[in-house]
């Protein structure tokens, strides 16, 4: 256990790493500031203050799903330029391997986890079929900006214009 001694105090630094991460997790997880201060019985300001210490961009954070996709990459490529911070891409084929490599138990943890991952983003920009978009549109909670390539079902790879997506970040970028 690390302790630093200021003068006549002894401070546990493990006691202060487990404060802050309570902090920042409870924020996390939609909690106030105030209401993380009286739980943790800390002043409010500290806790702006210490967001504001560690904050690395403000705006909206942005996340972006698609399949099937045949120029996956070059799409990847632009949303990674972009700066767009969660990206799952899938051509026709990743997809059914995806769906065929794990147990309906562990499919469904899996399908469970990403969209946890996925609400976590204040825009989440879709790529699929109509009744992919619709579905997805009825889990998440963040805003949704859906691209259309084709109806339900889908079974093979679709081209997605790279200026499309563009035009949908710029969109995004001028809203902020």
């Amino acid at each position: 256990m690390d302790f630093i001694r200021i003068q006549d105090k002894i401070i546990s630094w493990q006691k202060i790493e487990t404060t802050l991460q309570k902090v920042l997790q409870m924020r996390a997880r939609g909690f106030s500031q105030q209401e993380v201060a009286d739980r943790l019985s800390i002043d409010r300001t500290f806790i702006s203050r210490l967001e504001g210490l560690g904050e690395l961009r403000k705006g909206q954070s942005i996340a972006c799903i698609g399949f099937p996709l045949s120029n996956k990459e070059e799409i990847q490529s632009i949303l990674e330029k972009e700066g767009v911070e969660y990206i799952l891409l899938m051509t026709e084929q990743e997809r059914q391997d995806f769906i065929n490599e794990s147990s309906g138990k562990e499919l469904l943890n899996e399908i469970m986890d990403l969209i946890a991952e996925v609400r976590k983003y204040d825009v989440v920009i879709c790529i699929g079929s109509d009744e992919r978009l619709k579905l997805i549109e009825g889990v998440l909670d963040s805003q949704i900006i859906s691209i259309e390539i084709g109806t339900s079902p889908i079974t093979e790879d679709k081209w997605m214009d790279p200026g499309k997506i563009r035009e949908v970040l710029r969109s995004i970028r001028a809203a902020r």
